[in-house]
């Protein structure tokens, strides 16, 4: 399977995007969102096609609840849980999916999805990408990504994006370091070193210190990880200049959601 991710500005925008993915036959278990805090009246916005099943679990930077449904007509029949995301605040994971790229995953599967299902789907997560996400989530912003079977079921789910006006992840990314470049720039040039010529390493590792498999960890102890993701570079000073940096301000974002 492969998953397509679209960045809404709005929840209205993403919740249309779900009513044409299933209308053009994507099964709903296989649409997820992100989004900020929601109420209950945006929760309930969403469309479905089966009862949700009780879940609860543990999220990253800790749970502060989770949401069971227990009647026909609960957002999309999956499972539901309100996290707190470091750096983010309070956010809403609808689908398993979702919930398992928070870090929820586990108990919050649900009968009704089944082992072999949610090991497909956790398989296929977005992962190095979630911090795209969480800074989507900071402005407002409402991330849904959808587990397509084919090139063909692929093509159609960013049809329906990109008429809903979403963004892309790739744009998003470059958009999230526009955002963290000067004040990268002004931090490296003030150690002695030449941020033109090293940018592209030092953000490489800035961003490998933010990924599922490396949050928290030391350069040293994702070393193993880190050479098998980049051979090439890992060792340059200027990629261990990135990601510490990246974990310093990884460390900075967990310290304020507290």
């Amino acid at each position: 399977m492969k998953a397509v991710t679209g960045i809404f500005a709005s929840f209205e925008q993403a919740r249309r995007s779900a009513e044409e993915l299933t209308a053009a036959g994507i099964s709903d278990e296989r649409i997820n969102f992100l989004t900020p805090g929601a109420s209950a009246a945006k929760i309930d916005s969403v469309p479905s096609t089966a009862g949700e099943q009780p879940g609860m679990g543990k999220a990253v930077g800790g749970v502060v609840g989770a949401a069971t449904g227990t009647a026909a007509g609960a957002p999309l029949g999956m499972s539901l849980a309100s996290v707190i995301v470091p750096g983010v605040g309070p956010a809403i994971a609808i689908g398993l999916a979702a919930a398992a790229l928070l870090g929820i995953g586990g108990a919050i599967g649900g009968a009704a999805v089944g082992g072999s299902l949610e090991n497909a789907l956790t398989e296929g997560l977005p992962k190095d990408e979630i911090f795209v996400y969480e800074d989507a989530l900071k402005q407002g912003r409402t991330v849904l990504f959808v587990f397509a079977d084919n090139e063909d079921q692929a093509e159609t789910a960013r049809g329906i994006f990109e008429r809903n006006g979403a963004e892309s992840v790739d744009a998003a990314r470059e958009q999230w370091w526009v955002g963290m470049r000067d004040a990268e720039q002004e931090h490296y040039i003030r150690e002695g070193q030449d941020f033109s010529q090293d940018e592209k390493e030092y953000r490489i590792g800035f961003e490998a210190a933010l990924h599922l498999s490396t949050r928290g960890s030391s350069y040293d102890e994702a070393s193993a990880y880190l050479r098998s993701r980049h051979p090439d570079i890992y060792r340059k000073d200027s990629f261990r200049r990135g990601y510490e940096r990246g974990q310093r301000h990884y460390r900075s974002l967990a310290d304020h959601s507290r």
